[in-house]
């Protein structure tokens, strides 16, 4: 990911009012650091990646955050992430310091509520204010990666015998403003290990939200820890991924194939009909799906979309418009 994005404020790179999805990106530092194989001293960290995707799954039913892509690579995570905005707002005072809880201590007064001791009036107006604090830190990206870096950096030192930092820096934040745009954003996230030449199927790719969901499906089922995907957009839709998932599967497996034997060919003689509704060429496709960190350093989308954003988040410089307009024409 690009300069742009390291030099842009949190604040400015998420902006619930023009979408709920967010492609994140943490990086390792050091070469003993990496979660795979030091190829120096033979030593192997691939238990780490294990570390990473069980926490990120625990956290996902913490947080009012859905996964709906992920890899979890030798040295760095990619993440497509959707925030649930309304999930946090149903959830009673309970709901929400328990959630809470699972993650830190609480107050004097939360662990009070929760042993259903009776507190007095000026104590119940505290509890209301810290409900609200947690239940926005509970739909806050940055508190959930912030407590999932932390959390390995701090078993990897502990494994280590040192002490430092495990991740280059703060995370790196996406906006990912239209389905096009998360449409590609999780197909290049799903093709991680196919392009790094990890995997050659997505099925066989470890530590991948592709790998889960084709397991769940097999047996007609979805993976209960990531985003459902609930069908094309229509009337009264839930809450989910606006896609058919058998479709967006065939369709990653079809890129997949073409990227490991490098023939185009493959997605413009099979047609799929994901890009069809989205009106993506099957060249642009795979332009997105090979080099989505490349081309994009800041908000994606159609330049609609972006000019939106930028509007929004007060951006005078729109770094990516040429590259939407090209790639999502």
């Amino acid at each position: 990911m690009g300069g742009d994005i390291m030099a842009t404020a949190r604040k400015r790179q998420i902006s619930l009012i023009d979408t709920p999805y967010y492609h994140c990106v943490s990086r390792c530092v050091r070469r003993a650091f990496l979660c795979g194989e030091d190829k120096v001293s033979g030593v192997s960290y691939e238990h780490r990646r294990a570390w990473v995707e069980n926490k990120l799954l625990a956290l996902s039913q913490v947080f009012a955050i859905d996964i709906c892509a992920y890899a979890v690579m030798s040295n760095h995570t990619h993440l497509v992430l959707f925030v649930d905005i309304e999930q946090a707002k149903s959830w009673s005072t309970k709901d929400v310091i328990e959630r809470w809880h699972q993650l830190f201590k609480g107050t004097l007064i939360t662990q009070q509520y929760l042993r259903g001791e009776a507190l007095i009036e000026p104590l119940q107006i505290m509890l209301e204010e810290t409900v609200e604090v947690y239940r926005q830190r509970l739909q806050d990206i940055s508190w959930f990666m912030r407590i999932l870096n932390e959390d390995i950096a701090r078993k990897a030192n502990r494994e280590d015998n040192c002490t430092g930092r495990f991740w280059e820096g703060r995370f790196k934040s996406q906006a990912l403003l239209d389905e096009a745009a998360v449409a590609a954003c999780m197909a290049y996230v799903d093709l991680n290990p196919i392009r790094a030449d990890l995997a050659k199927t997505p099925e066989t790719s470890i530590y991948t939200s592709i790998q889960q969901r084709i397991k769940a499906a097999l047996s007609g089922k979805q993976p209960p820890t990531l985003q459902p995907f609930v069908g094309n957009p229509r009337k009264d839709m839930p809450t989910g991924l606006p896609f058919d998932l058998k479709e967006y599967i065939e369709l990653v497996e079809l890129t997949g194939r073409c990227i490991r034997e490098d023939k185009r060919g493959y997605i413009d003689n099979n047609q799929p009909s994901i890009l069809k509704r989205l009106n993506i060429s099957a060249e642009n496709w795979l332009i997105l799906t090979t080099q989505f960190s490349r081309n994009f350093h800041g908000a994606v989308g159609h330049a609609e979309a972006l000019a939106d954003f930028c509007l929004h988040q007060n951006i005078k410089r729109r770094h990516n418009v040429s590259c939407c307009q090209k790639l999502f024409a």
